[in-house]
């Protein structure tokens, strides 16, 4: 019974889970709905409201923004709309600062989270998973003598929070795996280890 019991757990805990988290996405999106006048929703129009609707509406919007943002004159209304934002002095540093980290990320030529690293933290001798976000730069790199990288340390089991470190690259091994198998392995704390491959010839990290 208890081989049973356990069996049926693994089976259904992961997809409790999903669902739990799938619907909170949804619920979360469909409350963009709400903003609408009375008479333009959904239960006003149809009579009864439309699991999903908010969904489908943020992702159009997100579709018509960068359609609109990638010709010409949409160029413009963003340039006009960002200098709009610079004249706002406490919104000016958290916009351009959420704006430059989230071009890093997501920019098709960046190196941002693209590597998965073994480094020792917090001391010698205990090893941990890091990803490479860069170089130092500004005036830290000034201070710092020698070939270093800047890597993130995410926490176990919510990789969204971590600690930002700048290390020598001596002291910095190159996984062969991919960044979505590092968090995976972060998120299990250990438990669901990435698959072992045939040994290659190590790389060198961000030589460019």
């Amino acid at each position: 019974m208890k081989k049973y019991f356990v069996t049926g757990l693994l089976i259904w805990i992961p997809l409790v889970i999903t669902f739990m988290v799938l619907a909170w996405i949804v619920g979360t999106l469909d409350q963009l709905i709400e903003w609408l006048p009375n008479g333009l929703q959904p239960r006003a129009i149809l009579g009864f409201n439309i699991p999903g609707i908010g969904l489908v509406a943020s992702v159009l919007i997100v579709l018509i923004t960068g359609l609109v943002a990638a010709n010409v004159l949409g160029q413009r209304l963003v340039a006009y709309w960002e200098a709009l934002l610079a004249r706002i002095p406490v919104v000016k540093s958290l916009y351009y600062g959420v704006k430059q980290v989230s071009d890093t990320l997501f920019s098709s030529s960046g190196q941002a989270f693209r590597k998965a690293l073994l480094v020792q933290y917090p001391r010698q001798g205990s090893w941990t998973i890091a990803f490479l976000t860069g170089k130092p730069g500004g005036d830290a790199a000034r201070h710092l003598h020698g070939d270093y990288v800047s890597v993130y340390v995410p926490t176990t089991p919510n990789p969204t929070s971590g600690f930002f470190l700048m290390m020598p690259r001596e002291d910095v091994i190159e996984l062969d795996m991919s960044v979505d198998e590092a968090l995976k392995y972060i998120i299990s704390m250990g438990v669901v280890a990435p698959p072992a491959r045939p040994l290659a010839p190590r790389a060198a990290l961000l030589n460019e």
